[in-house]
């Protein structure tokens, strides 16, 4: 486990996950399409993970503290260090669960992960315009507004707009060692 709030903990996805992930996946299919697609069986769930295998993308599952329930996935994918110091970040919940605030929690204590642990200074969120409870996620945890990207993903068939959204560290802010100082 990671981070935690009152009410949920990150925990880092394992292939121990893959039946209740798949599960949950498959439950949640008309709340996930058309914004987005996870591994629903077992096959597609191993190929899923070794994008974790290097280091450049880290996987959670939000947890519901009392229940240990998962409540939804947590990504923070593509790190990049140097200058930059940011990744991307995807979120979803699953329908079970939806409804009671536990990504709000489970995304805040990733942001938290993502600054005070791996010292990253900036995460982007890439939504579809039509998404609305993404939306307003990202809005209630200060995510900035910074344009549209045009067929940006390639999501059920079709390359999708998406609009980005971005928040930065907080300050003080420690850098991570490979920011370069000049």
């Amino acid at each position: 486990m990671l981070k935690m709030s009152s009410r949920v903990e990150l925990h880092p996805l394992t292939l121990s996950d893959r039946e209740e992930f798949c599960t949950l996946v498959q439950a949640s299919s008309e709340l996930h399409l058309p914004w987005m697609q996870l591994p629903a069986t077992a096959e597609s769930f191993h190929v899923w993970m070794r994008r974790f295998d290097d280091g450049t993308n880290q996987g959670f599952l939000v947890r519901v503290r009392e229940t240990g329930e998962a409540a939804g996935t947590v990504n923070i994918n593509s790190i990049i260090r140097g200058r930059y110091q940011g990744a991307s970040l995807g979120y979803a919940a699953f329908a079970p669960s939806t409804g009671h605030g536990y990504m709000t929690e489970g995304v805040a204590a990733t942001l938290r992960h993502a600054f005070d642990d791996l010292r990253l200074h900036r995460l982007e969120a890439s939504i579809q315009p039509s998404n609305k409870p993404s939306l307003a996620l990202v809005q209630r945890l200060g995510f900035t507004y910074e344009g549209v990207s045009p067929g940006y993903l390639y999501i059920a068939g079709a390359w999708r707009d998406h609009e980005r959204w971005a928040i930065t560290a907080p300050h003080p802010w420690t850098p991570d060692p490979s920011l370069p100082e000049v």
